[in-house]
């Protein structure tokens, strides 16, 4: 990790943050408390900001330098709010196509989907705070510079943010091989949000539970399962397609 990527001390992160500094994630050593800590906490809280708690030796590993038992990494793109989003979609005459990845956590995989969905005009990619991939130097080379283009919405709960999208007219539509319906027989138009899941175990139960609809992929081959990336470019030009056929 670049020196220049992380701010660290207690001061210096609490600065950043009062300055609006795009924060990745903080890392805090365990059992750490101070005044000046729980402001920084009560900061990321605001702000959607991963916070892990870890030894102090994995600090002392990622950086040599006086950390006071805390540090962060800077995000390498500013994240969008959703909640703003969705409004100003609207207010501009737009149907939102979101993508909602349910914990994907290969940054590879996370690339080259954001790559697909730039090009099939999404209008944002939507991750956890937790659990997940974030927007690292890796994933924006993968992504070919989608991820500098494509908003990025970071949000605390994912089955509250689909609540959120049912709220505001926007149909959520979840890939799954539990689907009894194929993809290309659900009206996939926007607005519209199509979610993909872990690479293992793919989404979590709740979002099965709350999507307006699951959609299924058809295999022939004997290979358990796409690779969420090529299976995430059938489902985003599926929207294409009949957003097309439908102007």
């Amino acid at each position: 990790m670049k020196q220049n990527k992380l701010i660290y001390g207690t001061h210096s992160l609490l600065e950043a943050l009062e300055a609006g500094k795009e924060i990745d994630k903080i890392f805090i050593r365990r059992g750490l408390k101070t005044e000046e800590t729980q402001r920084i906490l009560a900061l990321a809280r605001e702000r959607i900001i991963p916070v892990q708690s870890v030894p102090v030796e994995k600090l002392d590993r990622i950086t040599s330098r006086n950390h006071q038992g805390i540090l962060a990494f800077l995000a390498e793109i500013e994240y969008t709010a959703l909640e703003q989003l969705i409004p100003l979609l609207y207010e501009e005459g737009r149907m939102p196509f979101f993508v909602i990845l349910d914990g994907i956590t290969d940054v590879r995989n996370f690339g080259a989907i954001a790559r697909t969905a730039e090009c099939a005009g999404a209008d944002a990619i939507i991750i956890p705070d937790r659990g997940s991939v974030s927007v690292t130097g890796d994933a924006i080379k993968t992504s070919s510079g989608a991820l500098h283009r494509l908003p990025v919405c970071r949000v605390t709960s994912i089955p509250q943010t689909i609540r959120t999208l049912q709220q505001n007219g926007i149909k959520v539509v979840t890939a799954s091989e539990k689907a009894s319906t194929l993809y290309t027989e659900e009206s996939l138009t926007p607005p519209i949000a199509i979610v993909m899941g872990n690479e293992e175990v793919g989404p979590s139960e709740e979002t099965l539970r709350l999507s307006d609809s699951l959609a299924r992929i058809p295999q022939v081959g004997n290979i358990g399962s796409l690779n969420v990336s090529v299976a995430a470019g059938i489902m985003l030009y599926e929207v294409v397609r009949q957003s097309h056929i439908t102007e």
